[in-house]
């Protein structure tokens, strides 16, 4: 059973015969998500919430991001924001025959993961399909670590995710095949992912 699987899965974590990683991507899979489906695809959380210190200090809670709350709801403000969405369609919900809801976007997509991997294959070629035979505009490409970390936060609009390629695929941070993603709106061309100062 599903249960059984969980607590076995669990049971092997906590006595470290399984790594974090490894522990996620089963969690995963239990939960029925794929590679071979982009809108289920793995999903990993954020961890950190420290993309702009020198150093990063592992031994400081403020480091890391609030795992007991969804991306959406990290900051005070867009708990709010959240909460008084899903009272508005709460009390929509006879009207319009939609079930009440707190975010209006998903923390995966497909579009999330060409977000991530735009910079590989076969992701570049899908993204460009997207978007009638051209990539997206620069600036809704992903640049850097700290900024997509600083509009999951601060956007009940863009409450995204990660994915296990971030934590296993440095080339997923490059532009290996060097391709042409455009200028950013200040000018800068988009190549290599901005990482944060202690990486």
């Amino acid at each position: 059973t599903w249960k059984g699987a969980r607590a076995a899965l669990l049971d092997a974590w906590h006595r470290r015969e399984i790594s974090n990683f490894e522990y996620l991507m089963e969690l995963n899979t239990l939960a029925g998500r794929t590679f071979n489906d982009l809108n289920q695809y793995p999903v990993f959380p954020w961890v950190l919430c420290d993309y702009t210190s020198e150093e990063l200090d592992l031994s400081n809670a403020a480091s890391f991001r609030d795992l007991s709350k969804p991306m959406g709801a990290q900051k005070p403000d867009c708990a709010a924001q959240v909460a008084e969405r899903y009272e508005v369609s709460l009390s929509m919900q006879q009207q319009t025959g939609d079930r009440p809801f707190h975010y209006g976007s998903h923390y995966s997509s497909a579009g999330v993961v060409m977000y991530f991997l735009i910079r590989l294959e076969p992701f570049s070629t899908l993204a460009i399909q997207l978007h009638d035979g051209v990539f997206d505009h620069a600036d809704r490409l992903f640049h850097s670590v700290d900024t997509t970390y600083a509009n999951a936060t601060s956007s009940t609009a863009d409450v995204k995710e990660l994915i296990p390629e971030l934590f296993c695929l440095p080339e997923a941070l490059l532009n290996p095949n060097r391709l042409e993603l455009g200028r950013r709106q200040d000018g800068t061309a988009l190549g290599d992912i901005v990482l944060p100062p202690w990486a």
